[in-house]
């Protein structure tokens, strides 16, 4: 052994001492690998920026230096990298009724605390049999929080209804907080009961114009998050299935899932905050160096 490592330049220590290195490096690779894979099992899209977020405890308690330049490179050699993926939209949006529709008074509107702003969604859930569910939200748009939630079998008034009970159950007095509602112009969210919750726990009622889907683009946001990174977009066996999913999925999203318009907390770390809250995300786009196409950073760059 001494001939050969002489034989390139390297004394017999040398040689055993960058044996170890080598192996100590493998040992924390699969320690962070292992980690990965035990994170990505509840939240199966979740990108690689937030997930080296996530993993920054894991590496502080072994002691392992790994930035996220070279960890993204460890999870494209294991094949770890994400896709984003693209499905046919379903209309669960009906503004052509008679009910009466509110402005936007969210425009140009500082978040600076809680319960300032909730945002309210609906998103598709697919059943077998070419069925659907419907989840309702609601979310903090100051902390991101899922305040509440409902899944129904049809987009009627009483799924929303349902998700806005749960909202303000959150909450001892809504009066107040100087609370707004913002949605967009859906028959569920005009309709007669649903405005009556709102005014009954004297919440001002803020809708996005027509056509205009940027002017509700935190809770669109939302769905995309709980369809993506927890895999919502899946086929469920049945809708008991989806209720346990869409649970679980919520609280791990609450409690575990940092957001860079959050400062890097979670929703509910900054739901207990006051003061308004460093956003850390930006858009961003590369463009491939072989074709000079752009490319979506979906693995370095997400809410």
């Amino acid at each position: 052994m001494g001939n050969i490592c002489g034989l390139f330049g390297k004394s017999r220590q040398a040689f055993y001492k960058q044996k170890n290195i080598n192996h100590q490096s493998a040992l924390e690779m699969a320690i962070v690998l292992e980690k990965a894979v035990q994170i990505r099992a509840s939240q199966k899209q979740l990108g690689t920026k937030k997930l080296h977020r996530i993993l920054s405890q894991t590496l502080q308690h072994h002691k392992i230096k790994l930035g996220r330049d070279r960890f993204f490179n460890l999870l494209a050699e294991n094949g770890m990298l994400l896709r984003k993926r693209k499905r046919k939209k379903v209309q669960t949006t009906d503004s052509n009724h008679p009910f009466k529709k509110y402005p936007n008074l969210i425009k140009e509107l500082n978040l600076d605390r809680a319960n300032q702003v909730w945002v309210s969604d609906i998103t598709y859930l697919r059943l077998v049999g070419s069925k659907f569910c419907y989840l309702s939200l609601i979310t903090d748009a100051y902390s991101r929080k899922i305040v509440g939630h409902c899944l129904h079998l049809s987009l009627a008034a009483e799924g929303p209804a349902e998700a806005l009970k749960m909202a303000l159950a959150s909450i001892n007095t809504p009066g107040n907080h100087s609370l707004i509602h913002h949605s967009d112009r859906g028959s569920q969210y005009c309709s007669n009961g649903y405005i009556k919750l709102l005014h009954d726990s004297k919440i001002k009622v803020s809708m996005a114009e027509k056509g205009n889907p940027y002017e509700n683009a935190i809770a669109e946001r939302v769905n995309g998050i709980l369809k993506t990174e927890f895999a919502l977009d899946r086929l469920f066996k049945n809708y008991e299935t989806v209720v346990a999913v869409v649970a679980e999925s919520i609280h791990i999203y609450n409690d575990q899932r940092p957001h860079t318009s959050c400062d890097y907390l979670t929703p509910n770390q900054a739901h207990a905050k006051q003061g308004e809250l460093v956003r850390r995300w930006r858009n961003k786009k590369k463009k491939s160096p072989e074709s000079g196409l752009t490319v979506d950073t979906v693995n370095q760059i997400q809410d």
